[in-house]
């Protein structure tokens, strides 16, 4: 079964979410906080558990990333 990709902000309290990110980056190397990135995609992705969500999810991402680039951000 697929489900649609969320988009939309499923935490009661997004800014604790983004805080729990930012500080778990707190105090390690850059090449420490690119692995942290790297083990969280994949854990998160696993527990997404659907292909056809993480292609959209990745999508979106590289969308965004290139967006930002193009604009200087």
């Amino acid at each position: 079964m697929t489900i649609a990709l969320s988009t939309t902000s499923n935490f009661p309290d997004p800014d604790a979410a983004y805080r729990l990110i930012v500080e778990a980056h707190r105090g390690i190397s850059d090449e420490h906080s690119a692995a942290l990135d790297a083990a969280l995609v994949l854990i998160l992705a696993n527990h997404i558990g659907d292909l056809a969500v993480l292609r959209d999810a990745v999508t979106l991402a590289k969308r965004r990333v290139v967006d930002e680039a193009q604009a200087g951000l």
